[in-house]
């Protein structure tokens, strides 16, 4: 029993020293260089509520409108797409590629550009089968909300890397 205990207490400070030898950290916080942002979003922008909500767990404000904001973050469009990749001997449908593209920009409080106009692609590719259509239309929505994330997270990551002059 005591030696056990010994190799799994072992194991674990071997598991902590590798990983802090690799430079592993966890993500923490984002810290904007903005005491307040702005977020205009086209209408029913999927990514643009998901960007409210990381940025409503941040110290950065979020400004109800521009004049009060240091930065203004403009989504410009976000748009999901769903092509047909392959196609079975039967003519059904095997597979499809989802695409979300979203177009945004940053400037500051002046109109300064901070983040020029830039494009994200994200791309998933979903096995289809007929026979199991309601599984699938779930792992469709789950696949784009995974992109949705992955689209904001790149956004505050260039976000958070801008060097504002003193």
């Amino acid at each position: 029993m005591m030696a056990t205990k010994l190799v799994l207490i072992a194991a674990g400070l071997l598991l902590a020293a590798v990983l802090s030898a690799c430079g592993f950290q966890l993500r923490g916080q984002y810290t904007l260089p903005f005491s307040g942002v702005f977020v205009s979003t086209p209408v029913g922008s999927v990514v643009a509520a998901e960007l409210k909500r990381e940025l409503a767990n941040i110290p950065t404000k979020l400004m109800p409108s521009p004049k009060d904001a240091d930065a203004q973050l403009n989504i410009i469009e976000d748009r999901r797409d769903r092509q047909i990749l392959s196609i079975s001997a039967a003519g059904r449908v095997r597979e499809y590629d989802l695409k979300l593209r979203v177009l945004y920009q940053l400037t500051d409080g002046k109109g300064g550009v901070l983040i020029p106009s830039s494009e994200i692609l994200l791309s998933r590719i979903l096995s289809y089968d007929d026979s199991r259509i309601i599984a699938k239309q779930q792992e469709e929505a789950l696949l784009y909300q995974d992109m949705e994330r992955d689209a904001v997270a790149q956004i505050l990551r260039r976000m958070t890397a801008i060097k504002r002059p003193a």
